[in-house]
């Protein structure tokens, strides 16, 4: 088993620009799968899931690589994302660990919501989906009280590392080794070599020198300067909280997926439960702290907190009631029109799932 999984390892780091390729090909393949035969959801999801499952581990695997290589440099720095999470992953396992499990269930929920659909009553799947809401909020908790700053949203690195500045690996791929180019082009025959003195370049074939830029020397030098962000500590990206009104925010935007989850299992008619969590989404709003130009992250990330407010658009009654009858009239005009009615047809294809699936639209 170790030594399949080293032959893995190896044929990864020599093909990664080919997987990563392979990977978004068939994430693509996940969106259209939906409605187009029994129980297509159910094999889109667990598609999905094990890319998502198999790009983590990928992740690790070059992560460790370009750690472990001192003269790497990556053309394009890495993203403060990725510089701030992989600081707490390096500094403290139990981050590590309750990171990597968050993301686990990330993306396997829907997929086990599937699996209870089929197998258990309603009840009991919004039962297993109130276990699934629990375990997150103790992880997110457990996240929060390791870093005592907001908890960025993924809580591990993504992949921004360009597999074309990869170093090359010493070690040759069986699979790979009859379609791979040599690495240098063969000499020239002696035979076939021009020798002679080469003729004076004429005007008409000269290049001409590149056209004048009207872009001010300060204007090209500004983008590459460096950024007080950039050379910041990444533990210091995001300022740890220091106001019990902090604090409660956090918490409050935690707590709001099991909210709504457990409102859901006692009353699924009524708008109580998205009116509650809207109020739980705006109080924890107001309380946050109000964040400097300089803080990029955590901008970033309060600015993402606020698009997902869309989302609230496919819940509840407002989904049953405004959004849904809207989409449907468009995705029927759209399926009588040449070439645009695929898109019409695939919005129809998953209408049904957000109706019938928590976590496709969940907090």
């Amino acid at each position: 088993m170790t030594a399949s999984l080293a032959h893995y390892e190896s044929f990864l780091l020599k093909n990664v620009s080919t997987i990563s390729t392979l990977e978004s090909s068939l994430r693509t393949l996940t969106w259209l799968l939906p409605g187009r035969f029994k129980d297509a959801e159910l094999a889109s999801e667990a598609l999905s899931a094990s890319l998502n499952m198999m790009s983590m581990y990928h992740d690790t695997l070059l992560a460790r690589m370009v750690q472990s290589d001192p003269k790497y440099r990556p053309l394009i720095p890495f993203s403060l994302h990725t510089r701030f999470t992989r600081a707490w992953a390096d500094k403290n396992s139990r981050y590590k660990s309750a990171a990597r499990l968050l993301e686990t269930i990330r993306f396997t929920e829907l997929f086990i919501e599937m699996g209870l659909r089929r197998k258990v009553s309603a009840k009991n799947r919004y039962r297993g989906i109130i276990i699934l809401e629990i375990i997150k909020a103790i992880l997110r908790l457990m996240l929060l009280r390791i870093t005592r700053r907001p908890v960025i949203s993924p809580p591990i690195p993504e992949r921004d590392i360009d597999p074309t500045t990869l170093p090359p690996s010493t070690e040759s791929s069986p699979t790979l080794a009859s379609s791979s180019l040599p690495s240098s082009l063969p000499d020239t025959p002696e035979h076939l070599k021009n020798n002679r003195i080469p003729l004076p370049q004429h005007s008409t074939t000269a290049i001409p020198p590149p056209p004048r830029s009207d872009v001010s020397i300060q204007e090209y030098l500004l983008p590459k300067a460096l950024t007080t962000t950039s050379v910041k500590p990444p533990l210091s990206l995001v300022r740890s909280f220091s106001s019990p009104q902090e604090w409660i925010s956090e918490v409050i935007y935690i707590l709001r997926p099991l909210v709504y989850a457990t409102m859901l299992f006692s009353d699924r008619k009524s708008n109580r439960p998205l009116i509650t969590v809207l109020a739980m989404e705006f109080v924890s709003r107001s309380l946050r702290r109000n964040v400097p130009p300089s803080a990029s992250l955590e901008r970033s990330e309060y600015a993402k907190r606020d698009r997902d407010i869309l989302w609230y658009l496919f819940r509840g009654t407002i989904w049953e009631s405004y959004t849904r009858p809207k989409i449907a009239s468009l995705a029927e005009n759209l399926s009588t029109t040449p070439i645009v009615g695929l898109f019409g047809t695939l919005i129809q294809d998953w209408i049904p799932l957000i109706d019938e699936y928590h976590y496709y639209t969940a907090p």
